[in-house]
């Protein structure tokens, strides 16, 4: 296994949306080199792919866009099927029907072979346990847990790292604007689940979720 660890260059998953957007600010103002690694499983609003080019492009980060049309195949849900209503709010049991299984799973496995290839060993995801729409996926638990297997699994020592585990939506807001990218997230991300770029539809549960935490960051400043 190398010794070294690689703390010049970072692999930000990124689809574009609020979340990986901040997460993506956050590492440009970390690393000398960011590379923003995007994923097209033949998702329901294509438009988050065109945001996620479109901020790359205009802040000059390198990004790549890789194919995972098999994760649609294998996983239906309102985020990929156009006859599938995603739920307006969680269900008491089980996961909403816009959980993607293995998406993160599969999306941070594929991020790390595609660092270390490169040489690089953090791999930066926005995921958080503070406030999400119930996603086993974006839990502490589950990101340690990968992080030991993808390290042993290639015998290279990753690091996976979650800028906003512990932050809720207001904190989240708060960190866009500190590092200078509130607007840019506010009105070119893409973090609703019916496809409408800024503020969103207003319904739905990722909606409702910006909402609440932009509402509060902006009556407590």
């Amino acid at each position: 296994m190398q010794e070294l660890k690689n703390k010049d260059t970072a692999v930000v998953v990124f689809s574009g949306g609020q979340d990986s957007t901040t997460c993506l600010f956050w590492a440009l103002k970390r690393y000398k080199k960011v590379i923003a690694l995007s994923f097209d499983y033949h998702q329901k609003h294509v438009k988050e792919l065109e945001c996620a080019k479109k901020i790359c492009r205009d802040h000059e980060v390198e990004h790549h866009i890789m194919d995972m049309s098999l994760l649609n195949q294998l996983a239906p849900n309102s985020l990929t099927r156009v006859d599938i209503k995603v739920d307006e709010s969680a269900p008491e049991e089980g996961t909403p029907n816009s959980f993607v299984d293995g998406r993160n799973l599969l999306f941070l496995s594929y991020a790390a072979v595609f660092a270390k290839q490169r040489g690089i060993t953090d791999i930066i995801t926005g995921v958080s346990q503070s406030d999400f729409s119930g996603y086993p996926d974006c839990r502490d638990m589950f990101i340690k847990s990968l992080n030991t297997t993808l390290c042993l699994a290639m015998d290279y020592q990753f690091d996976i790292i979650t800028p906003l585990m512990w932050l809720d939506k207001k904190e989240t807001w708060a960190l866009a604007d500190e590092l200078g990218a509130f607007d840019i997230i506010r009105n070119e991300t893409l973090t609703c689940y019916n496809g409408i770029i800024g503020d969103g539809c207003g319904h739905c549960p990722s909606c409702k979720l910006r909402k609440k935490g932009l509402d509060a960051y902006l009556a407590s400043k």
